[in-house]
């Protein structure tokens, strides 16, 4: 009986796909292509199959063939698997930003008209942006709390950066390596000590997203060397001290980017004391 409902999973999702394809080429395409010169008619098909048509089926197809493993990867916007997780730290909000300012990360600006109209001119210029957003990725339910980046060169379009999500350690104590642990929805207060459940990759340049085919920026698939790359500054400033391996969830073949992981996720206590104003 399983292998009866998978097979049926799997044929209407190729339904869906048969349709998708029909639906961008012979009605959207087809219908720009009569009111638009042929050049606009492309861009404008391309740009409603990537961000309108494809993301929504593909989060129908994962709804229909979703296994219930515990994730090890984020969440996009469009329902697929992004960067892994890979990274945590123990500490309050401050003392994580003050951990990543020893190291010369700077914190990330939030997403807004502002910051991405910036982010835009920076790319199409090649200018510095050292604060530039990141866009949105999910765990726990919500998108991340806070994010930092290290830029390569003066490029916006290469960089280090990490995004992290707050846990409460009680929570954390009870649930870690649990289903139960990366459902949770609880956002813990901002002067608490919390574990922060990260996620970081190298930027490396331009790319479209598999199956959206989205502008995107390109990552280096090796998020073990990027893990080590992150830890390996905050110990260089003696911002954490001892650093242990813990293993994610099982991971997930469906994702934005193709990486090389071992699951390990790097755990570790920050140890820069901050001021109680905050500064």
């Amino acid at each position: 009986m399983r292998l009866l409902i998978r097979l049926m999973q799997r044929v209407l999702v190729a339904g869906l796909g048969i349709f998708t394809v029909w639906l961008i080429v012979f009605v959207v395409f087809e219908t720009a292509n009569r009111r638009l010169p042929w050049i606009l008619a492309v861009g404008v098909s391309y740009a409603f199959a990537a961000y309108v048509v494809l993301p929504r089926v593909i989060r129908l197809s994962l709804k229909i063939l979703q296994n219930r493993r515990v994730p090890s990867y984020t969440i996009t916007g469009d329902g697929l698997h992004g960067d892994p997780v890979n990274v945590a730290l123990i500490g309050t909000l401050q003392q994580i930003r003050a951990g990543f300012a020893a190291v010369g990360w700077s914190e990330a600006d939030r997403l807004g008209l502002a910051s991405s109209w910036a982010m835009i001119r920076a790319f199409v210029f090649n200018t510095s942006y050292p604060t530039a957003p990141f866009s949105t990725l999910y765990l726990f339910g919500r998108g991340q709390d806070i994010g930092f980046q290290q830029a390569i060169g003066n490029s916006p379009r290469k960089r280090h950066h990490v995004r992290f999500w707050a846990v409460g350690l009680a929570r954390a104590e009870k649930t870690w390596n649990a289903g139960d642990f990366w459902s949770n929805t609880d956002q813990p207060a901002a002067d608490e000590s919390v574990l922060w459940v990260g996620a970081g990759t190298k930027d490396t340049g331009l790319s479209f997203t598999r199956l959206t085919f989205q502008i995107t920026h390109a990552t280096d698939p090796d998020v073990n060397a990027e893990r080590d790359y992150i830890m390996a500054e905050l110990i260089r400033t003696r911002s954490i001290e001892t650093v242990e391996l813990y293993k994610a969830g099982q991971s997930l073949p469906e994702r934005v980017n193709h990486y090389v992981t071992d699951g390990d996720i790097a755990l570790a206590s920050v140890l820069i004391a901050t001021n109680d104003d905050g500064a």
